[in-house]
C-alpha cells in the first residue's frame, strides 16, 4: 500500500489501484494517523483534528465509527492496519509506503551529492524527489492546512529546486531554466537564489541585457521594500555577468571527491553467539527517528566488545554508503593514555579528507567542523575502547543519517540518547563452540568433559577462551585434559591465560593500575577495595562487608564498589550486591598477595569474620524466643553488629550472606588466629540453618565447629557441636549416626553437670530411638527426660517431652498419643509458644491419619499452615505440608493433594533437602497410583528411593517393595502409615526434625 501526503491525500494498493478514502472526516482522520506513522496517536489529538478545540459530547463514539469506516477502506484480505492501543490508535506503515519518507531520503541524498559537488548525482536524486511532489501537501485536508509539516515540506521542495538548478547550471543545461526560473522569481520575489540562477541562465544564453535587468529589478525590490542590498552570491553573479563574455561558461574541472572512508578492521575469525546483542545493535543503528543513532556496547575486559562491534559494523556497510570510520580511543590500553577529544577529532577529520592545515586547534571548533563535514551524509563511526562519556560527546555527529557505535568497559550511562547493550560472558555452549572453531580441533574431540571444564575455568570469557584455543591450535600434543590440569592451579591460572599479545592479566591490570595511580581518592579507594576482595576471595560483596575489610565507613566502601563497577571489575548482581568474575577473583587474589603485607590481609579477614559472627549472633536473638534454647545457644560476643528489626529481617540477611559465611568458615577454620570467630559463627548459624532446612550447610558448619572446639579444648563448645551435627544427620534421615552424635553430646553435658542441656538431649535420644524402632528404650529415656523437665520447672521443655511421648505412642495407641499432644498444645497456648502449638497441631493430625481419619486430621494441618505464615521454620512447614497432602489424598481430593505435593517438592529442592523430597515423592506416587497412573507412580517411587538411599528411613524397604517387578501390577495402599510423623519443636537440635 502507498500513502501520499505530497499533494492531495491519496491511498493506492501495491498494484497501483487508487483506494477512495471517502468523506472529509475520514481523510482528516487518516492524515492525523499518517503524521505519526507507526506510533500511538492519542484520542484527544484525533478529536481535535476532527472537531477542533471543542469536540461534541458524542465525539468518542463518533471517532470509533470513523475508525471503523477507515479500517474497512484500508483492509487488505480482511486484515486491518489500524489498531486500537491504550488511549489512542496506531496506523502501521511499512518502510517505503509513505511518500514523505521517500521524499526525505531523496532530499538527504541530494544534499549529500550537492556538498560533494556531484552534479550528476544532484540531478538524478532531485529529479526522483521532485517526481513525488504533486502540489501543496494536504491540499484537500483543511484541518491541517497550517500544520508545520506543510511549511517544512514546501521549503524543502524549494530547496530541491535550487539544488537542481545549480546542477543544471554546472552541467550547461541553461535553455530550459529561464522559463522556470522566471516563473519562480515572480512567485518568490525575495528568494535570492532563484534570482541569481535566473541571471546566470540569461547570461549564459546570450541574454546579457536581460540578466542585468533581472539584477536591477531584484535590487530595487529589496532596497525599496526591505531596505537591504542583494546578498554576496547575487553580487558575485552580477560581477560574472559584467566581466565575462555572454554564452556558456567554461566548465570548471570537477572538484576532487572527498574519500569515502572504509576503515573497519577485519572482524575476529570464529565469531560465535551473541545473536540477541547483534540484533539489538543493528536495530539501534538503523532506527530513523531524525536523530543520529548512538549505541554503546559495554562489559568487562575480554568479553568481546570490539569483536561484536566489528561483526555488526561489517553488516551495515551498505546502510552507510558515505563511509565507515574506526577509531581506538585507548580508554583501557596498557601504557597508552586515553585520546583527548581534540586528538580524536583530528583523526576523524583527516579520515574524512579534511586537510590537516584546515583542522582547528581547539576541540569545540573541531567538533563543529566534524558535524558540518558529516551533515547530510550516511556515515558510521565506530569508537572503540572509550574511557568516558566526556571523551565521546565531542565526537558525535548531528545529522540524522549518521550512526555511532561505541565500545567501553564502563556503561557510559551519562551519554544521553544512546542505546546501551551490556555484554556478559558467553554461554557454555557458545564457549565450547568458540574453542572448537578457533583451535581447529575435531569437534568430536572437543565434545568431552575436559573441554567443558576448560570453559568453566575460563569463566566463559571470550579472551580467555581464545587464549586456550590458540594454545591448543599450535601445540597439537597439548590435550584438553593437560590444559585443565594447568588451569586448575589457581595461583598460576593467569600465567596460563597468556599467549602472544593476548593476556587476561594485562587486560585487567589496565583498570587497576589506572585506579592505583589516580589523583582521585575514590579511585585509590577502589584499588584498595579490589585488593581486599582478593584477600578474602568470596563470590559476592556488599558495602557492610567491604567496610570491615577496608576498616572504613560504609558510604566510602559503597563508593569504592560502584567505582569498580564503573571500570568493569565488578558486576552489580542485585541492588547493593557486587560480584567479581572468576578470573577477576584470581587477579584480585594475586594483587593482594603481591601488594599487601600478610598482616594486613589477615587483619582484614579477621574483621570480616568477627563482623559476620556478631551479625549471626544477632540473628539468634531475632529468630529464637527468649530463654531456653536461645540462652543455651548464644555464644559470647566476638565483635559488634547492628541488631535485626525482626526475625524476617534476620532470615533475609542470613539467606543473602550464607554462602559467604560458609566459605569463610571453611577457608579460615584451621587457623588458630581465627578460631574464636569461626566457632562463634558456626554456633550462631545453627538455628537459622535448621529452620530453613539447609541440611548440608548445617552438617559442614557443625563439623567445622566440632574440629575447632576440639582444637580449642572447649568441652561446652564440643557438646553443642555434637548436638548440631546430630541435627544435621537427623534432618538427612541418618538416624543411627544422629543417635551416636547425640549420645556424645549427652556424655559431655553429664560430665559438665549441665541438666539444662542434658534434658533436651535426652528428648532427642528418645525421638531417635523411636524412629529406629527401639520403642522400649525410647520410653525409658523419655520418662527420665520428663522427670528432669518437671524438676527444672520449665513448662516449655515439659511440653516438648509430652509431644515426644505422643509420637512414641502414635503407632500402638493413637488415642493416647492425641492425649499427650493435646497436653502439649495446652502448654503452648498458656505460654504463648507458636512452635509448640504448631508441632502439637501437626502431631495430632498425624495421629488421626494413623487412625484412618483424614477428615479429622485435615483441620489440624490447615491450622498449622496458617500458624506458619510469616514464621520461617522449614522443619514444621515440611511436615505439616506433607500431612496436608496425605489428608487431602485420603479424602480423595487428589488434585489439591498433587498441587500441595508439588509445592513441597519445589521448596525442598530449593533447600537441597533430599530427605523431604524423598518423603514427598513417595506420597506423590501413592496419589498417582490411586488415580490409575501406575507407571508414573513407579517413576516417583524410584526418585524417592534414590533420595532416601543411605538414610535410616523405614520407607526404603517399603519403596523397594512398591517398585519390585513382582508387584508392579499390584495396587498400592491409598495411605501408608509408615511415613515418619513430624517431631516436636524441641529446643534440642535433633528434636527439630
Amino acid at each position: 500500500m502507498r500513502f501520499g501526503l505530497l499533494g492531495p491525500l491519496t491511498v493506492h494498493s501495491d498494484a497501483g489501484t487508487g483506494r477512495p478514502v471517502g468523506a472529509l472526516k475520514s481523510r482528516t482522520l487518516l492524515t492525523a494517523l499518517l503524521l505519526r506513522p507507526g506510533r500511538q496517536v492519542p484520542l484527544d489529538t484525533l478529536k481535535e483534528a476532527l472537531w477542533g478545540e471543542h469536540p461534541p459530547a458524542t465525539a468518542t463514539a463518533s471517532l470509533h465509527n470513523h475508525v471503523a469506516r477507515l479500517r474497512r477502506a484500508l483492509a487488505t484480505d480482511g486484515d486491518s492496519r489500524l489498531r486500537a492501543v491504550p488511549q489512542g490508535f496506531l496506523l502501521h506503515v511499512e518502510p517505503g509506503e509513505l511518500d514523505t519518507e521517500l521524499f526525505a531520503a531523496r532530499l538527504a541524498a541530494t544534499r549529500s551529492a550537492h556538498q560533494r559537488q556531484d552534479w550528476t548525482g544532484v540531478e538524478r536524486e532531485s529529479a526522483a524527489a521532485l517526481e513525488l511532489w504533486r502540489g501543496r501537501p494536504l491540499a484537500d485536508v483543511p484541518a491541517f492546512a497550517q500544520h508545520p509539516l506543510v511549511d517544512r515540506l514546501t521549503d524543502q521542495h524549494l530547496q530541491l529546486l535550487e539544488w537542481r538548478y545549480d546542477a543544471a547550471l554546472q552541467l550547461g543545461q541553461h535553455e530550459f531554466l529561464t522559463a522556470e526560473l522566471g516563473s519562480l522569481t515572480r512567485e518568490h520575489p525575495y528568494r535570492e537564489a532563484f534570482h541569481r540562477q535566473l541571471m546566470l541562465a540569461l547570461h549564459r544564453t546570450n541574454r546579457q541585457a536581460d540578466a542585468i535587468a533581472a539584477f536591477h529589478a531584484l535590487r530595487r525590490a529589496l532596497v525599496d521594500e526591505l531596505g537591504v542590498e542583494p546578498g554576496r552570491a547575487v553580487r558575485e553573479a552580477y560581477q560574472e555577468i559584467l566581466t565575462t563574455q555572454p554564452g556558456p561558461a567554461e566548465q570548471p574541472a570537477p572538484a576532487a571527491a572527498r574519500p569515502r572512508p572504509a576503515q573497519l578492521p577485519v572482524p575476529p575469525a570464529n565469531f560465535v553467539g551473541r545473536s540477541e546483542q547483534l540484533r539489538a545493535v543493528h536495530a539501534a543503528l538503523t532506527t530513523d527517528d531524525g536523530q543520529p543513532a548512538v549505541a554503546v556496547v559495554s562489559g568487562m575486559a575480554g568479553v568481546g566488545k570490539t569483536g561484536l562491534a566489528l561483526q555488526v559494523s561489517r553488516s551495515l556497510r551498505e546502510h552507510f554508503p558515505d563511509g565507515q570510520l574506526f577509531l581506538n580511543l585507548h580508554g583501557a590500553t596498557q601504557g597508552v593514555a586515553p585520546l583527548e577529544p581534540l586528538q580524536a577529532l583530528g583523526v576523524l577529520l583527516r579520515g574524512l579528507g579534511v586537510e590537516p592545515r584546515l583542522i582547528p586547534g581547539d576541540a569545540d571548533t573541531a567538533a563543529a567542523l566534524l558535524r558540518s563535514t558529516l551533515d547530510a551524509t550516511r556515515t558510521l563511526i565506530v569508537l572503540d575502547d572509550a574511557a568516558s562519556a566526556a571523551q565521546v560527546r565531542p565526537l558525535l555527529p548531528a545529522g540524522p543519517g549518521c550512526a555511532v557505535l561505541v565500545t567501553s568497559r564502563p556503561p557510559l550511562a551519562a551519554l544521553d540518547g544512546a542505546t546501551h547493550i551490556p555484554l556478559a560472558p558467553l554461554t557454555a555452549d557458545e564457549s565450547t563452540a568458540l574453542i572448537t572453531s578457533a583451535s581447529g580441533r575435531d569437534p568430536a574431540e572437543n565434545d568431552c568433559p575436559a573441554v567443558r571444564r576448560l570453559v568453566e575455568l575460563c569463566g566463559q570469557l571470550p579472551l580467555a577462551l581464545r587464549v586456550v584455543a590458540a594454545r591448543l591450535a599450535v601445540r597439537r600434543a597439548l590435550t584438553a585434559e593437560a590444559l585443565v590440569e594447568l588451569l586448575t592451579d589457581e595461583e598460576r591460572r593467569l600465567d596460563q591465560l597468556e599467549y602472544d599479545d593476548l593476556s587476561v592479566r594485562r587486560s585487567l591490570a589496565v583498570a587497576h593500575d589506572a585506579l592505583l595511580t589516580s589523583e582521585r581518592e575514590d579511585d585509590r579507594d577502589a584499588a584498595l577495595a579490589l585488593r581486599r576482595i582478593g584477600a578474602l576471595d568470596l563470590a559476592e560483596y556488599g558495602a557492610p562487608l567491604l567496610a570491615r575489610l577496608m576498616d572504613d565507613e560504609e558510604p566510602r566502601a559503597a563508593a569504592a564498589l560502584e567505582r569498580l563497577v564503573d571500570v568493569a571489575l565488578l558486576e552489580e548482581t542485585d541492588f547493593g550486591s557486587y560480584a567479581p568474575h572468576d578470573l577477576v577473583r584470581d587477579f584480585a587474589r594475586e594483587l593482594a598477595g603481591r601488594l599487601d603485607p600478610l598482616a594486613a590481609r589477615e587483619a582484614a579477614a579477621d574483621r570480616a569474620l568477627r563482623w559476620y559472627a556478631a551479625a549471626a549472633r544477632e540473628s539468634v536473638l531475632a529468630i529464637l524466643p527468649p530463654g531456653g534454647e536461645r540462652d543455651r545457644r548464644l555464644p559470647e560476643p566476638v565483635g559488634s553488629a547492628q541488631p535485626f528489626a525482626d526475625s524476617a529481617a534476620a532470615f533475609a540477611w542470613c539467606d543473602r550472606e550464607l554462602s559467604n559465611m560458609a566459605a569463610l568458615a571453611v577457608n579460615f577454620a584451621g587457623l588458630p588466629a581465627h578460631r574464636e570467630a569461626v566457632l562463634a559463627l558456626a554456633r550462631s548459624l545453627s538455628p537459622y540453618l535448621q529452620r530453613r532446612g539447609r541440611v548440608e550447610a548445617l552438617r559442614v558448619l557443625s563439623e567445622i565447629a566440632l574440629a575447632t572446639a576440639r582444637a580449642a579444648a572447649d568441652p561446652a563448645a564440643q557438646g553443642q557441636a555434637f548436638s548440631d551435627l546430630a541435627a544435621g544427620h537427623y534432618m538427612a534421615g541418618q538416624f543411627e549416626a544422629a543417635l551416636a552424635l547425640n549420645d556424645q553430646a549427652i556424655e559431655v553435658w553429664r560430665a559438665l553437670g549441665d541438666d539444662d542441656r542434658v534434658q533436651p538431649a535426652l528428648g532427642n535420644r528418645g525421638l531417635l530411638l523411636r524412629d529406629l524402632g527401639r520403642t522400649a528404650e525410647a520410653a525409658v529415656v523419655l520418662e527420665e527426660c520428663l522427670l528432669i523437665a518437671r524438676r527444672r520447672g520449665v513448662e516449655r521443655d515439659e511440653a516438648i517431652v509430652l509431644s515426644t511421648l505422643g509420637n512414641l505412642r502414635e503407632q500402638d495407641d493413637p488415642r493416647l498419643a492425641i492425649h499427650f499432644h493435646r497436653l502439649s498444645l495446652e502448654s503452648g497456648e498458656r505460654i504463648g509458644d507458636s512452635i509448640i502449638r504448631q508441632a502439637a497441631r501437626t502431631n495430632i493430625g498425624y495421629a488421626h491419619l494413623t487412625l484412618g481419619e483424614p477428615d479429622q486430621a485435615l483441620p489440624h494441618f490447615e491450622t498449622c499452615m496458617r500458624l506458619l505464615t510469616g514464621n520461617d521454620d522449614w522443619h514444621h512447614e515440611s511436615q505439616a505440608r506433607l500431612g496436608l497432602v496425605r489428608s487431602l489424598h485420603g479424602l480423595r481430593r487428589d488434585e489439591e493433594a498433587e498441587r500441595e505435593c508439588q509445592a513441597l517438592l519445589g521448596k525442598a529442592a530449593e533447600r537441597g533437602d533430599t530427605y523431604s523430597q524423598g518423603l514427598a515423592q513417595h506420597v506423590r506416587g501413592l496419589i498417582l497410583d490411586a488415580r490409575g497412573r501406575r507407571a508414573e507412580a513407579v517413576a516417583h517411587w524410584q526418585e524417592a528411593l534414590r533420595a532416601l538411599a543411605g538414610t535410616d528411613s523405614p520407607l526404603v524397604a517399603e519403596l523397594e517393595e512398591l517398585i519390585a517387578p513382582a508387584v508392579v501390577g499390584a495396587p498400592a495402599p491409598a495411605l501408608l502409615g509408615t511415613v515418619p510423623s513430624p517431631r516436636s519443636g524441641g529446643s534440642g537440635a535433633a528434636a527439630r526434625r
